[in-house]
């Protein structure tokens, strides 16, 4: 039996992030810089940037949820419509959605000297939005701020993307909720693209609720 793509991308961003915490040449180096990457042709930080993480909190919680939602996805509902394609099809579905997620940054802050960004945030929002697509109404998904209330997982996503787009119009806080919201559109589109009858299957399974 293979080992888990989720666990071996969870272990290696651990270590990377580690890594990056004591050592400030190497996250400098790894930032998403849209200046940089204009200036200077560095567009390996669009998946460098991805691998690591500003603090242990921020490392934390990407990496549980992409635990939770990684391994439901690449064991249970991948498979539904990839079988042996599954690893493949999960890793495009990560690595793509940590680079589209920040192609908006790029040209929204590729002539600001001062922005930088880290995180796999854009990456697992991709990965928890592709189980959406695919499961959009068994289970739930719970709100850390009401503890014990869950959301069926589509309400949960709607939610996400209204409230991530809000936030990135306002830029009041230090998250790039840009990469939310393009991550988990990335994750929603993808899996369709290549498997349309994914899209055919969750709008039956949402008129069939309606």
């Amino acid at each position: 039996m293979s080992i888990s793509l989720t666990i071996i991308i969870i272990a290696l961003t651990v270590i990377t992030s580690m890594m990056a915490f004591n050592n400030p040449v190497m996250k400098g180096s790894a930032l998403f810089y849209p200046h940089a990457i204009s200036a200077r042709g560095e567009w390996y930080r669009f998946l460098t940037s991805g691998f690591i993480h500003a603090d242990w909190m921020h490392l934390l919680v990407n990496m549980y949820v992409l635990y939770i939602f990684g391994d439901i996805l690449e064991h249970y509902l991948l498979p539904l419509y990839f079988h042996q394609k599954t690893r493949l099809v999960y890793l495009a579905i990560y690595l793509g959605g940590m680079i589209v997620s920040d192609i908006p940054s790029y040209f929204k802050h590729r002539h600001d000297s001062l922005y930088r960004a880290l995180g796999a945030s854009g990456a697992v929002s991709s990965i928890v939005f592709a189980g959406i697509l695919i499961n959009p109404w068994q289970g739930g998904i719970g709100l850390l701020f009401l503890p014990g209330i869950t959301l069926p997982p589509v309400v949960f996503g709607g939610l996400y993307l209204l409230y991530s787009a809000i936030m990135a119009r306002r830029q009041s806080d230090n998250v790039n909720h840009d990469a939310h919201f393009y991550g988990a559109l990335f994750g929603l589109i993808l899996p369709g693209i290549l498997q349309p009858e994914i899209f055919t299957s969750f709008f039956y399974q949402i008129m069939n609720r309606l």
